[in-house]
This record gives C-alpha cells, structure tokens and sequence, in this order.
C-alpha cells in the first residue's frame, strides 16, 4: 500500500516511517513542515530506500496538502502531525489551536476531496487514521482505566485540541462516509524521542550534571508504551482496523513520574557511572507543579488485542534500559538539538 504520513519527521511519526520501510512492503510519503521538535536526522537510515519519499509542508496549507495526496496517491492517510508538548500549550495555546484543529480540518477535507474521487474499489480501501492520545480522557483516580468509552474530560489546552481534532474525525466518518479509524495512545518513550519530554529531558540534564526537575511530589502516574510497540499496532490498525473504530493503545506499565526518573538514573549509574561515585538520583529535585496537572492515565487495551492481536512485546524494564543506552550511543544526535533549541521543564505558564 501507499501510506502517506503527517509529522513523518516526528517522534512517533518517524517510528512509523522507519518500521514500514524496514518492515513491510509499503511505500511510505514524509509529509512534514519540519518545526522544532521535527528533524530529518530520525529518518536518515531509510531516506535513501525506493519506497520512501519526503515532501516539505505544513498541515495547515491546503494547497500544498492538495498536491501531496494528488502526487502520491495513498492508500492509507496516517495523521500524526501535531502540537504535543503539555508545557507549550500552557505558555502558548496558538499553535496547539492552528496545528491541531485547523490542521486536522485541512487533512480531512483534502482526504475527503481525494477519496470522493477515487472508484468503488479503491474507496472501500481507503483508510484515514487519526492518531491521538490518552490525555483527551482527563484524569483517572487510584483505579480504574480509560476504555475506548471513556467519556472525554480534556484538561490541558494540549489535550483539549486533540480532543477537538478527534471529534472532528469522527464526525467526518459519521457525516461524509469517510473511512475513519482513530488510536489514543498512552505515553511513549524510546529513541529520537525529543528532548523536551520527561525521559529524554532527565537523560540529557543527568549527563549534564544539571538538576533532574520533577513536578510537584512526582506521584503523577503515567502508563508508558515503548514507541516501536507503538508503531506496530498503528500498522494493525490501519492494516486491518474496521472502520469508525477507535482503538486505545497502551503499555500496561503504570509508573510514577519519581520512578520513571529513578530508574533512568539507576540505569544511568551502571551504564555511566558519575566521576563522583555518587548516584544520579542525588540530582533529583522537585519544582512547582504544572497547572492543571491530571493525577493519573491508564490504559485498558482490550480492544486492539481481542479484535487484531496486538500486544507490547516491550516491558518497562526492557523499554527504558534500551531507551537509556540508545540515548548514551547516539549522544551527537540529541546534542545538537540540546545545543540549537534550549530544552527545559516549564511547569507554570508565563
């Protein structure tokens, strides 16, 4: 199949690109605006591949959107391009408002324009999957988990324009026919993952023997799903998901935000051990806590495995120890972005 790709450039979006090349016969369209945190370095190892290409554009321009699809022709729209860090949609929700619910807009309009024109065969076919996350759901107590059910309670500006932009799917699925599939992912981690986001972000300050920054008490539990994971069930899902369908994706690995970075320091004392002798975790420090900051996501993926036989082959032991040594072997890679775009925890908004 042709699978075009938002945000190729990506965190996740370059998992995808990368796991199709490597791992399937498909052929892969890049559709990219390259901002901040989207760098061509992620996919550097398939760029020279016959099956992929990479087009420079921005979600938001439906001319430059229109050629795309027009020129390649795909199969299957995969919609990752977006706004996803918390902290910036706090400072400054703009971006996350265009990106995320004007972007969304403009890629269901142009897929819809292209599929209406597509014959009966090639219609049937046809999928657009949106990719988006737990936080649309809002915050769970001690128990319990989000299901595809959940009723939306989004409680970020980041998370409120995901929420918009899922509901924009599916009512274009409900309204127009458009083949819909929808994932809402809990959150990832593993390589080229940018260092803006918690697990990247205490690796690179660690290193730098700078304080490891924890909001408020780090009791905020999060379930954790290696990214590669990921990237196999959005392929089940767009490969063989029904239509109208949302599937949660999760990694069944709860854990604490002052865990998740106790153990990146533990494994840091063995893989690097400080000149000191002393442990990274004497690094650690606890700052004010982000506005609005949801207690805890959890996951419930039932669905996706019953239905196409996805699990995480992944543990958060596994993960995060593969994690830490790809960040430590790959140290020019996260550097020059360290050193090009200043990256910290932000916490309140300005």
């Amino acid at each position: 199949m042709r699978i075009f790709v938002t945000g190729g450039a990506g965190f996740i979006g370059s998992a995808l690109v990368r796991h199709l090349i490597a791992n399937t016969a498909h052929e892969v369209l890049n559709f990219d605006k390259l901002t901040y945190a989207g760098t061509l370095s992620t996919v550097e190892e398939v760029a020279t591949s016959s099956r992929y290409r990479f087009v420079r554009g921005d979600i938001c321009d439906a001319d430059a959107v229109r050629a795309a699809i027009a020129d390649f022709r795909p199969d299957v729209i995969t919609h990752l391009a977006a706004e996803s860090h918390v902290d910036r949609s706090i400072d400054a929700p703009d971006a996350f408002i265009q990106t995320n619910l004007v972007g969304t807009y403009v890629m269901l309009a142009e897929a819809r324009g292209y599929w209406q024109g597509l014959d009966d065969k090639a219609k049937a076919a046809f999928r657009f999957h949106h990719i988006s996350t737990d936080e649309v759901y809002g915050s769970l107590g001690p128990s319990g988990l989000f299901t595809e059910d959940t009723s939306y309670d989004p409680r970020s500006p980041y998370s409120a324009s995901k929420a918009g932009s899922d509901h924009l799917v599916s009512a274009w699925g409900h309204t127009f026919g458009l083949p819909v599939l929808v994932t809402n992912c809990s959150n990832n981690y593993g390589p080229y993952h940018f260092p803006e986001k918690l697990i990247p972000l205490m690796i690179v300050k660690a290193l730098a023997g700078e304080t490891l920054p924890i909001y408020g008490t780090g009791t905020n539990v999060r379930d954790w799903l290696y990214v590669e994971d990921h990237v196999r069930a959005l392929q089940a899902v767009f490969e063989r998901g029904a239509p109208g369908r949302t599937y949660n994706v999760g990694g069944n690995n709860e854990k604490t935000n002052l865990a998740v970075v106790e153990t990146v320091c533990a494994i840091l004392d063995a893989e690097r051990p400080r000149a000191d002798g002393k442990s990274y975790a004497a690094q650690i420090g606890f700052v004010a806590d982000r506005p609005g900051h949801d207690a805890r996501y959890a996951i419930d993926a039932r669905r996706i495995r019953d239905e196409l036989g996805w699990e995480p082959a992944e543990t958060f032991e596994s993960g995060i120890a593969k994690t830490v040594r790809w960040y430590l072997a790959n140290e020019p890679w996260w550097r020059a972005l360290v050193e090009a775009k200043a990256a910290e925890r932000r916490g309140l908004a300005a």
